[in-house]
């Protein structure tokens, strides 16, 4: 393998960077459910295919919204990225796992998914975004809750969707 210049070395690091920018906007803005951060990770013509559903990133993002906003809640906790740079090409393999606290017939249920989101992102006019998007279920697992720790400290922070959230406010108390 040949050395990369500096040069080189560091155009990739930002590169990488604004990635994963990306890709952490589209997470935040489906779990605090966020339409304008989610979308901002998309290209205008970009290409995303869930498995549900196909299509544009303004179709695609409107569906997750609705679908996660049915949802009691949501998490999506991200794991290892492959993130490989080709010039103004990238291509990514995200691996991540994701819980929803579903209501099936009256019942709250646990849907809890592993997947993979396989990706190409371009560089545009010097912007990092996702072109092409395919999310690959690996497995799931739909389960009765058990909820009986968060029962038992009504004191916990739990988090919040949309401006609620303690991350869009940030009030801290004061120090005594």
């Amino acid at each position: 393998m040949v050395a990369k210049s500096l040069e080189e070395t560091v155009r990739d690091l930002a590169a990488r960077r604004d990635i994963e920018r990306a890709i952490l906007d589209y997470i935040r803005g489906q779990d605090r459910l966020e339409p304008e951060t989610q979308r901002r990770a998309f290209h205008d013509d970009a290409h995303v295919d869930c498995g549900t559903f196909a299509g544009d990133p303004d179709a695609y993002v409107a569906f997750a919204q609705h679908f996660l906003g049915l949802c009691k809640g949501s998490h999506h906790m991200l794991g290892q990225m492959d993130i490989r740079i080709d010039g103004d090409v990238g291509h990514g393999e995200i691996y991540l796992i994701a819980w929803h606290r579903i209501v099936e017939d009256e019942t709250e249920k646990d849907l809890i998914v592993g997947a993979r989101y396989i990706d190409r992102y371009e560089c545009r006019n010097g912007v990092w975004k996702i072109a092409k998007r395919r999310e690959v279920t690996d497995w799931v697992r739909t389960d009765p809750p058990s909820d009986s720790f968060i029962a038992k400290y009504p004191q916990l922070h739990l988090g919040q969707r949309g401006a609620d959230d303690f991350s869009h406010h940030r009030t801290w108390p004061r120090n005594t």
